[in-house]
């Protein structure tokens, strides 16, 4: 956050926000954010049930509320976090559970692949300026290009290969043998899902909600209001990337994602950089209070079955 910020005026930040905020759309923003989070529940719950039981879905919902709130402590927790959770209160397998969560952002790998490419079918010059702008695109030809790239490549193969023929016999391994079967059976889940008309739904619901959530924020603002759905849709997808580097709630590559993205569509530096701060704020205040009200409702709910 202080990388991205640290050049910015923060006193223009708060004259910009001083102009108005409409915080009604922030709170439809948040509203949106919890019905995806909703239909993500219902979707996790369609593979769990197959390989474990049908969780209820308060346990359910709460864990996911959890595991948001836990990536916001340490990047990429809030996949184990949830998996600990429900376990805990459903009583199943944390490695089935950890299997069906891996299908679950594979699924959203995908979804954001088809968002990207739709976003480049629609907003092909915009996306190609951003990354010839922000982006030094030599460098990775440069990692292809070399031939030290294959040797490291065919260097860890073998020692990877050499590693399994000794760990194989030792009796860690055999207890990891059974976890991996476990982690197979819940990452295999998908195949069984009894509904997959609805998981599909669902999937595509989710990432449709996300859109949402980012593009009504323009609503808010004055200066992003007269924005067309298009520039939601590419400042949500290129943001969306921000989101995959190893950061808490992507903070910092979000926003600088997010600020380049809207200053393509003519919103000035100072301008997108509020756009950025209020919006990320809002939307993670919700992940904030929602996991702490999660934390305290599960025991609660579940003294009866403990």
């Amino acid at each position: 956050m202080w990388y991205v910020y640290r050049n910015y005026d923060m006193q223009e930040i708060k004259a910009t926000l001083n102009k108005g905020v409409n915080f009604w759309w922030l709170f439809l923003s948040m509203v949106i954010g919890l019905i995806s989070h909703f239909s993500r529940t219902v979707r996790w719950q369609m593979l769990i049930e197959p390989i474990e039981k049908k969780t209820s879905v308060t346990n359910t919902f709460f864990a996911v509320m959890v595991g948001y709130f836990a990536n916001l402590l340490i990047p990429r927790m809030g996949e184990i976090s949830r998996c600990g959770v429900l376990s805990r209160y459903e009583k199943i397998s944390v490695s089935r559970l950890i299997g069906t969560v891996v299908v679950e952002r594979l699924m959203d790998v995908i979804m954001l692949l088809l968002c990207l490419l739709l976003t480049l079918a629609l907003q092909f010059n915009v996306v190609t300026d951003f990354l010839f702008k922000n982006a030094d695109l030599s460098k990775v030809t440069n990692i292809f290009t070399s031939v030290w790239t294959y040797v490291i490549i065919f260097g860890i193969v073998v020692l990877l290969r050499f590693l399994k023929k000794w760990f194989s016999k030792t009796s860690p391994y055999m207890k990891l043998k059974g976890l991996w079967a476990k982690f197979s059976e819940g990452f295999l889940a998908v195949k069984n899902v009894k509904n997959k008309p609805a998981f599909v739904f669902h999937t595509v619901f989710i990432w449709v909600m996300y859109f949402l959530m980012i593009y009504v924020c323009f609503f808010a603002f004055e200066f992003t209001s007269h924005l067309s759905p298009m520039a939601g849709l590419a400042a949500f997808v290129l943001g969306s990337l921000g989101m995959v580097a190893p950061v808490q709630g992507g903070m910092g590559p979000w926003h600088f994602m997010v600020i380049s993205t809207l200053q393509m569509y003519g919103i000035a530096k100072n301008e997108g950089a509020a756009f950025a701060l209020i919006v990320w704020s809002s939307i993670n205040a919700m992940i904030v209070i929602m996991g702490i009200i999660s934390m305290i409702i599960l025991p609660i709910i579940n003294r009866k079955k403990a």
